[in-house]
């Protein structure tokens, strides 16, 4: 029997189910539960597990869960949200404004911040300018998951792809950027012609929304994240940045440790950790050795890359995928292209449905006591935006 296949396969048929029927068992869990397997029945051994971490990876997630944490309680976002909600009264204006914005903030601080802080601002600011939510919900939900793919620190899987391929933050903006802002009018385009009743043209009064902010906190915050996207551009290693600005938040009189901490995505973190034992393991499988002949004989252009990867991130969500394709990179057609297809077509996908993300689910599930956005309603726009971003995403980056 081949072990470590049998142990890779139930741990990801967990994780794309979210929890097993008769178990509570969350996606976590389920990484854990994995790794511990991969060492117990022997397929790796303890010093393997720690060998297959990817501590970069681990570093600047933790480091920048840290900036994110700061920028949340300063009221950073809340200022964000205020300054829209001030002068742009129009609802199609606002429309537009919040995916370009939205998927500016996801570029740069992780979507899944982005998305449990905006939700609830929008569905306060829907009900005060009396418009229907849905369209707004939707932009914010799939122009997170778009704008998230420009940078390495967008999303969760991009971290992972930067610190296995060895591509520069700003060679990788400098790629994927374009495809990002493309999608991005693309998701807006879409979302407005299925809504076009409910996002009118017309100025609408509604009043300021009330907000709290520390000053002090927002102007050190703010210039921290901003020391840290130059010195991202400026190629200086990213595990050293986003934990060296992580620890420099951390000294000062305003703020509990424990309030930054309980922001910090803990499950998360252990369930990377997890993940790359687990991986590490399903190397060590007859199973991987044939996937690895088969991609090479199958996945051998950027085209059925794109959508392996795409078909892959709806089966197994777009982290799990990455990690999946990690290993067989390098013996792709030319491998930073191939990486650069990969964040693209991973981050994209997750448009498709309702758990193609976390993102998605984080604003579905925070809206759903006042409003509910149902699987096939969310499917029906995220089928064409899906296929529209990830075709001009695959043909930007080939022409570039």
């Amino acid at each position: 029997m081949d072990v470590a296949f049998v142990v890779f396969l139930l741990t990801y048929v967990v994780i794309a189910l979210g929890q097993p029927p008769l178990f509570r068992i969350d996606r976590t869990g389920a990484a854990i539960i994995g790794a511990s397997l991969m060492v117990i029945l022997g397929v790796l051994t303890i010093q393997d597990a720690y060998d297959a971490i990817d501590y970069k990876t681990i570093l600047i997630l933790f480091g920048m869960m840290i900036l994110i944490a700061n920028l949340r309680l300063s009221g950073f976002f809340g200022i964000v949200l205020s300054f829209l909600s001030r002068n742009l009264r129009n609802p199609l204006v606002l429309f537009y404004a919040l995916i370009f914005v939205s998927g500016l903030l996801s570029a740069f601080f992780v979507n899944d911040t982005v998305c449990l802080i905006f939700t609830p601002f929008i569905l306060e600011l829907t009900r005060r300018m009396n418009v229907n939510p849905k369209p707004y919900l939707l932009a914010l939900a799939m122009s997170a998951n778009i704008g998230s793919a420009a940078t390495i620190t967008g999303n969760p899987q991009n971290i992972i792809i930067g610190a296995a391929s060895g591509i520069s933050y700003s060679e990788f903006f400098v790629r994927l950027f374009p495809v990002s802002l493309i999608s991005l009018v693309i998701a807006g385009l879409v979302i407005h012609f299925f809504y076009r009743n409910d996002i009118k043209n017309e100025i609408v009064e509604i009043k300021d929304i009330r907000y709290k902010y520390n000053k002090a906190l927002v102007i050190k915050s703010s210039l921290m994240a901003l020391l840290t996207v130059v010195l991202f551009f400026l190629n200086v290693p990213m595990h050293i940045v986003a934990i060296g600005v992580g620890a420099f938040l951390l000294i000062t009189r305003r703020v509990k440790p424990e309030k930054v901490y309980s922001l910090v995505d803990f499950e998360l973190l252990i369930l990377f950790i997890g993940l790359f034992i687990v991986v590490r393991g399903f190397e060590n499988s007859i199973v991987f050795g044939e996937m690895v002949n088969y991609v090479k004989q199958v996945v051998n252009t950027p085209l059925s890359l794109v959508v392996s990867s795409a078909l892959l991130s709806n089966i197994v969500s777009n982290v799990p995928a990455v990690l999946i394709f990690k290993p067989m990179m390098g013996s792709l057609f030319n491998s930073q292209d191939a990486w650069l297809y990969l964040a693209m077509s991973s981050t994209f996908a997750g448009n498709l449905t309702i758990l193609g993300s976390i993102a998605n689910i984080i604003v579905i599930e925070s809206a759903s006591p006042k409003v509910k956005i149902s699987f096939l309603e969310y499917l029906k726009i995220g089928v064409p935006v899906t296929i529209l971003s990830i075709l001009f995403g695959f043909l930007v980056l080939s022409i570039w």
